[in-house]
């Protein structure tokens, strides 16, 4: 709700007709552009996540990390956030691997992706501020705090991102050591299970760290985000060009979105839609119905349109909604 407060005006009528009428305006084609875009990135995903399971399974096939990306992001939609354990659990299950490898592997993909994200939206900042936006009268306190403190947010994540995988690919001792000193009250068992799962997890961190590995994940995660900056061109243009379509325009929105889904704006939240209605409607002055259809079509394409297709390939491969839960358990995210 403190979401929707950003965008109230004194004497507003939020138009429901108006809101309709800008999903009945829709281009077929270029939402199916669109649609195309959103899956595409499920293939960029798995093949990095190819480079990341290199180590122990060299030739790992990629349509199976392509269904497991799905599922897995499926399961987001269902089951939350906890749902992410999904996809590490399904890969090693399938590659025959420990857990903990394939946990590692989805923190450093975490990592790659917040950085470029944050990029984006470095991008974004610089562009407003060269261009005098910042000192625009009426801006909501959500917009005008991301324009004043987005390049410090920017450093810290992007340092904390940094500082995260040089320590875990070139301390990866102490870090197991001062852990276990952390954890000795724990039984000798439970405490030999920890050590091994934490070895087992720096150990996977470190065997990505070779220049070839790390300049291939570098150059998928900015691939991945290429193509969902297409994805974003596309609804944009569904919708008519409300928006005028560049790559400025795109990133900019793009990296708003992608910041307020790490960090909440004041007094608007986080969130795809939200934070996309906050950008349309202050930095693009588009009408606050067509703003919300907009969002919402931004949110349906990037998030929920791997449902379906999740859903169908779970079924196939004999997964229940019960024992994606089971698996989201086994793999940490139900503590």
């Amino acid at each position: 709700m403190a979401g929707w407060a950003a965008f109230a005006h004194d004497g507003h009528h939020f138009d429901v007709g108006e809101f309709w009428e800008a999903f009945a305006r829709l281009d077929a084609w270029w939402l199916g552009a669109a649609l195309f875009f959103a899956y595409a990135t499920y293939v960029v995903r798995a093949y990095r996540w190819a480079i990341l399971l290199r180590p122990l399974r060299p030739h790992a096939r990629i349509w199976p990390l392509i269904t497991a990306n799905m599922i897995g992001f499926t399961a987001v939609i269902a089951l939350g956030r906890a749902g992410e354990f999904v996809r590490p659990y399904l890969i090693a299950s399938r590659e025959d691997v420990p857990l903990a490898s394939q946990i590692a592997a989805w923190v450093v993909e975490r990592l790659y992706d917040v950085l470029v994200a944050m990029a984006a939206f470095g991008f974004a900042l610089f562009w407003l501020q060269s261009s005098g936006f910042e000192g625009r009268p009426g801006l909501s306190a959500g917009l005008t705090w991301a324009l004043h403190v987005g390049g410090f947010a920017i450093g810290l994540l992007s340092a904390g991102c940094l500082g995260v995988l040089l320590a875990m690919n070139y301390r990866g001792e102490q870090i197991q050591s001062w852990l276990l000193r952390t954890l000795r009250f724990l039984s000798a068992h439970h405490l030999s299970r920890v050590e091994k799962s934490i070895g087992s997890f720096l150990e996977s961190v470190q065997r990505t760290k070779s220049q070839s590995a790390t300049a291939r994940l570098i150059g998928y995660s900015i691939l991945e985000w290429l193509i969902i900056a297409a994805c974003y061109a596309c609804v944009l243009r569904a919708f008519g060009g409300v928006v005028p379509i560049s790559l400025a325009n795109v990133l900019i929105l793009m990296g708003f979105v992608s910041f307020g889904s790490v960090v909440q704006l004041p007094g608007v939240g986080g969130g795809t839609q939200v934070v996309a209605m906050l950008v349309l409607t202050e930095i693009f002055s588009l009408p606050v119905e067509l703003a919300t259809s907009l969002a919402l079509t931004i949110w349906v394409m990037l998030f929920l349109s791997v449902a379906p297709a999740g859903a169908l390939l779970a079924v196939h491969e004999g997964l229940s909604w019960a024992r994606l839960r089971e698996a989201e358990a086994h793999s940490g995210g139900g503590a």
